[in-house]
């Protein structure tokens, strides 16, 4: 069965529409894009769809009682509940720098879950 699709690129500011034929695990580009990038963003949305995941984390004993977290990498869209799931039931002790590994291999996506800010211990 095909359908089509319209994606909005987010490679530049532009911002094309980009309209993509999908058929299964194939996807042409129709019409829309005005370069490249947008060609392989666009299919690569339509096939397998990935983002990078920010949150939060507890921590336990800091002058802050959270922590701020993103994936070291995309993660597949449809990982994403699992991944927040697993940074839920998570829990820090200070000190954690920015850049720590808080979760490696999280949700078994092969991506490492990272701190972006220090948390000092109170």
């Amino acid at each position: 069965m095909t359908t089509e699709k319209t994606i909005t690129c987010i490679v530049c500011p532009i911002g094309c529409k980009i309209q993509v034929k999908i058929d299964g695990q194939k996807c042409d580009v129709v019409k829309g894009n005005k370069c490249k990038q947008g060609i392989d963003y666009a299919i690569n949305e339509a096939l397998n769809p990935k983002r990078v995941l920010t949150s939060s984390v507890l921590v336990d004993g800091g002058n802050w009682p959270l922590v701020s977290v993103k994936t070291s990498k995309t993660v597949p869209k449809g990982k994403i509940f699992s991944v927040l799931k697993e940074i839920k039931r998570k829990k820090v002790k200070a000190p954690v720098t920015s850049g720590e590994i808080i979760i490696k291999n999280v949700a078994g996506t092969k991506v490492d879950l990272i701190a972006t800010k220090t948390v000092k211990a109170k």
